[in-house]
């Protein structure tokens, strides 16, 4: 039989990448969205015979946390993510041959801003404010499902980096019209992932059967954000880039429509976990990601 992967909320630009990624390999790929022709969240029957026998599901769904967080947009948030984890687990307890692992996305957004120090799996301390609600809520609606037949893992995903969307393209804009400066004082952490070995990295977990709960899916070398800013403009030819204060940052979100914090918190993340388990990162510093995405 040909093996099948379910990706819910496989509509974004992760769940488009990996979807060319599984059908490569030779997959039957059944996506859960909100809208057709994907099988939506509403139908509980197509989605349990979407999970029978599949080797693995990603769940991805999500409202983007590119907005301004007044109340409407928080609550969807949230509710994007505890919700459709919600309806995936119920699926997944009516079948008869249930997937052998389930992958729930969550955010290395999970812990404090961190200039001092890195966060591992056993050493990172949560933060507070509404993303951390957001990922606290969100590990809480995935782990609050015993499911003896499927293994459970949330992975904590840095920021994602690849060819074809993401927040690549928005700082590729600023630098090639000469705003590739510092943003804020520069010194605040960016943890990332190249779009392929989030993809590697389910890979791996689904041979290795002894894994299980969070890990921290970024890369192994973070860097401070004037690191990242100096790397894309030596890339795109720009010697000069004009640096970005916190108070004309906070004035550039609103008109936006986003929220400065995606820029200046500090995300300083490790995947100890993954590096203890034996998993090997083919891209593995933002020199050599950004040469192949762009």
């Amino acid at each position: 039989m040909q093996p099948k992967v379910v990706l819910a909320g496989g509509t974004g630009f992760i769940g488009n990448y990996l979807k060319k990624r599984f059908t490569k390999k030779g997959y039957d790929v059944k996506i859960i969205a909100r809208k057709s022709p994907a099988i939506k969240w509403n139908e509980q029957e197509a989605m349990v015979e979407a999970l029978e026998n599949a080797e693995l599901v990603i769940n991805l769904a999500g409202k983007s946390v590119n907005c301004r967080y007044h109340e409407n947009n928080k609550k969807e948030i949230i509710t994007s993510r505890t919700g459709t984890t919600k309806l995936l687990g119920d699926a997944i307890k009516k079948c008869e041959n249930p997937p052998e692992l389930w992958i729930n996305s969550s955010t290395a957004t999970i812990y404090r801003h961190a200039e001092d120090r890195p966060m591992t799996e056993e050493n990172g301390e949560i933060g507070t404010g509404f993303s951390v609600d957001v990922a606290t809520k969100w590990e809480k609606a995935f782990f609050q499902f015993s499911l003896p037949n499927t293994r459970q893992i949330a992975l904590r995903i840095a920021i994602v980096l690849g060819p074809d969307g993401g927040v690549i393209t928005p700082y590729k804009n600023l630098v090639t019209y000469g705003l590739g400066g510092i943003q804020g004082n520069g010194n605040q952490m960016f943890s990332w992932i190249h779009v392929e070995d989030l993809f590697q990295i389910t890979q791996f977990l689904k041979e290795e059967k002894q894994l299980s709960g969070v890990f921290n899916c970024s890369s192994p070398n973070p860097i401070p954000n004037h690191h990242l800013m100096r790397a894309l403009r030596q890339h795109l030819n720009r010697p000069i880039g004009l640096p970005a204060p916190a108070p004309l940052l906070e004035l550039g979100a609103i008109f936006l429509r986003t929220e400065t914090e995606l820029i200046l918190k500090s995300r300083w993340v490790l995947p100890k976990r993954l590096v203890d388990a034996g998993y090997t990162f083919r891209y593995t510093t933002i020199e050599q990601t950004i040469e192949d995405i762009l």
